[in-house]
């Protein structure tokens, strides 16, 4: 495997850290992402359950805000429950964008990653063709040696490439939509939590 890397100069170095970079992004996004840590399942029930109590107590919505993202949107709406509708939504609406942009967190990197990599894997195959015609211009054809590093370079490189921008690429994708997926989730939730609270107030 080292002599892979190696064979392949100095490109390698860059795709090796996108590599490593794009690993860590889609680890840390598989473990936040998991949908009973964005959007519980039983939170809103729960919820509305205590609102039929009475009022939630200043501790309580700290204590929902910083339990999950859903819990942040809920939350910013209950601060303003006894505000009219249009303001309770737009409380919500911006919290939302809020958690929509740490859901999205890291995945321009991770979309990146997986753009640059292919072209990274082209500049090793032009270099490692440069330094097959210069070998050609020293030595001549008859040396087969340098002909093969130059050809060897230029394939590792490219393959290397392929190789860290396809799974960056699935990977984005599949986050790209699964974020999209809890967002619906947790617009629905919000959207029941508004109602919820115009019954209260009537």
């Amino acid at each position: 495997m080292f002599e892979l890397i190696k064979a392949g100069g100095w490109v390698m170095g860059p795709i090796l850290l996108a590599s490593v970079v794009a690993m860590a992004i889609v680890l840390e996004r598989f473990w936040s992402l998991q949908r009973s840590r964005v959007a519980p399942p039983g939170l809103l029930p729960d919820l509305q359950k205590a609102l039929r109590k009475g009022p939630p107590s200043a501790a309580f919505l700290r204590e929902l805000g910083n339990g999950s993202p859903l819990g942040r949107v809920l939350a910013a709406g209950l601060v303003n429950r006894s505000h009219e509708r249009v303001v309770i939504k737009e409380s919500i609406e911006e919290a939302g964008r809020l958690v929509v942009h740490q859901l999205e967190r890291y995945l321009n990197t991770l979309g990146t990653i997986a753009a640059v990599s292919p072209l990274l894997g082209l500049l090793g195959t032009v270099v490692g063709m440069i330094n097959m015609f210069g070998a050609l211009k020293v030595a001549g054809a008859g040396d087969p040696a340098e002909l093969a590093g130059g050809i060897g370079q230029a394939l590792i490189t490219t393959a290397a490439g392929l190789v860290v921008a396809i799974p960056s690429l699935y990977c984005y994708r599949y986050f790209r939509g699964h974020v999209e997926d809890l967002v619906v989730t947790m617009e629905q939730e919000a959207l029941k939590l508004v109602e919820e609270i115009g019954r209260a107030n009537v």
